[in-house]
C-alpha cells in the first residue's frame, strides 16, 4: 500500500478515484486500488464513459444485444453506464459496510436536464432504481433549477453527490437544498441514516479562469497570487460549512440520524504545468472531506504527495482574505464564478453529447 496514500487517508480525507471503465472492474483493478491505493470511491461522468466505451472491448457483446433489441442510443448508454456502476458499487461493498461513509459510486443524471427541475428529478428517480444500490450517489449540478431537484430526491430517500459547485454563496444554497430535503424525509418517515451525500466543490478551474486575469494585470502584486484562488475559494466554502454544520438545524438531523453533506474537491487535477502537481490534494487536507482525482493525480501523490496535517479547517477567514485581494486588483469574482458554471455546464451537456456520439459509432459497428 502507498504509504502516501495511507497518510492521506489517515488524516481523514477520503481518496475517491474519478474514473470507471468495465476493464476497471473486470480486471480487478478496481478492487486493486482499493486495496493498494486506499481508494474507498468513485466518481464517473459522460467523458469518462466515453473513453471507456471507445477503447473497450468488453462492451461490445452488450451493445450488439441492445442492438438487436431495436434499443434507441439513450436506452443503450443508460444500460451500458448503469451496469458499469452497479458493479463498481458491489466492487466497493465491503467499504461501505465496514465505514460510515465511503464505498460510493457516482453516476450523473442527463446533462441536458441541467435546467429542467422536473427532468432533474425523473432521471434520478430511473437512475436510483435501476443501480439498485445503496452505495450508490446519483449526481445533480448545483445549478438554480438543480437546488429543487436536490431537496426532491433527498426527500425521498436517494443519496445525491452535488457537482459543478463553484463558489460559495452557491455552496450555501446547496447545503440548504440537502438540509431540507433530510427535513422533509424525516417528515414522510424515512431513515435519514441511510441518506448519504457529497457536494463537489470544483478546484483548478478556478485557478484557470483567474490566473488569466492576474496575467492580464500583469503587475509584480498581481503575478504573486497566481495559483492560489483556487484553494483560498475552497477554504472560504469549508468555512461555510462549519457554520452551517455547528448550526442547530444541523444538529436537529443528526440527533435524528442523518449524515453530513461531506465537501468533495473536484476538478484536482492540476492544469498548469508550472505548478505542483498535488497542489490540490495537499493544499486541501481536512478530516471529512473526499478528494476525487484522476488516476495520474492519484499516481503523482502516491509517489511525492505530502500530508501536512488539517490545513484547512478554521482557515475560511484567509480564504475570504486572498479573494478580497483579487476584488481590490479588479478582479470581479462573481463574475469568475458565473463564466465558471456557464462554462461547467456548457461542458456538462457536450461531454453528453460526445457520449451519445460514441455509443452510436459503435452501435452501428454492431449493426448486422
Amino acid at each position: 500500500m502507498s504509504e502516501r496514500l495511507k497518510a492521506l487517508a489517515d488524516a481523514g480525507v477520503s481518496i475517491w478515484l474519478d474514473d470507471l471503465s468495465r476493464e476497471r472492474i473486470e480486471s480487478g483493478n478496481l478492487a486493486a486500488l482499493v486495496e493498494e491505493k486506499s481508494v474507498v470511491g468513485v466518481t464517473t461522468n459522460p467523458t469518462i464513459f466515453a473513453s471507456a466505451i471507445a477503447n473497450g472491448e468488453r462492451y461490445d457483446e452488450q451493445v450488439r444485444s441492445l442492438v438487436a433489441e431495436g434499443r434507441p442510443v439513450e436506452e443503450v448508454i443508460f444500460e451500458l453506464t448503469t451496469d458499469d456502476v452497479r458493479n463498481a458499487c458491489d466492487v466497493l461493498a465491503p467499504v461501505a459496510e465496514r465505514t460510515a461513509d465511503d464505498g460510493r459510486v457516482s453516476i450523473e443524471v442527463e446533462p441536458d436536464l441541467a435546467n429542467d427541475t422536473e427532468g432533474t428529478v425523473a432521471s434520478a428517480r430511473a437512475l436510483w432504481k435501476a443501480v439498485d444500490r445503496p452505495n450508490a450517489l446519483i449526481k445533480i449540478p448545483a445549478t438554480l433549477e438543480g437546488l429543487p431537484a436536490i431537496t426532491t430526491v433527498v426527500s425521498e430517500g436517494i443519496s445525491v453527490n452535488v457537482t459543478l459547485i463553484f463558489g460559495e454563496q452557491r455552496y450555501r444554497e446547496v447545503m440548504d437544498a440537502y438540509l431540507t430535503g433530510l427535513e422533509q424525509a424525516r417528515e414522510a418517515g424515512h431513515d435519514l441514516s441511510k441518506i448519504r451525500s457529497v457536494a463537489s466543490f470544483f478546484v483548478s478551474r478556478v485557478d484557470s479562469e483567474v490566473d488569466k486575469r492576474l496575467e492580464a494585470i500583469g503587475s509584480p502584486v498581481a503575478t504573486a497570487l497566481l495559483g492560489k484562488a483556487a484553494v483560498a475559494n475552497a477554504l472560504a466554502a469549508h468555512g461555510a460549512f462549519e457554520e452551517v454544520t455547528g448550526s442547530d438545524r444541523w444538529r436537529s438531523l443528526e440527533a435524528d440520524g442523518a449524515n453530513l453533506q461531506r465537501p468533495l474537491w473536484a476538478s484536482t487535477g492540476v492544469k498548469n504545468p508550472d505548478y505542483d502537481d498535488t497542489m490540490y490534494v495537499a493544499g486541501l487536507v481536512a478530516p471529512g472531506t473526499v478528494n476525487t482525482m484522476p488516476e495520474k493525480t492519484l499516481e503523482a501523490f502516491a509517489d511525492h504527495g505530502e500530508v501536512l496535517g488539517d490545513v484547512v479547517t478554521g482557515k475560511g477567514g484567509e480564504g475570504h482574505a486572498l479573494l478580497s485581494r483579487l476584488e481590490e486588483l479588479g478582479i470581479d469574482f462573481l463574475d469568475v464564478l458565473q463564466v465558471l458554471e456557464h462554462e461547467g455546464v456548457d461542458k456538462f451537456k457536450k461531454s453528453w453529447t460526445e457520449l451519445v456520439e460514441t455509443v452510436r459509432n459503435q452501435m452501428e459497428k454492431a449493426a448486422p
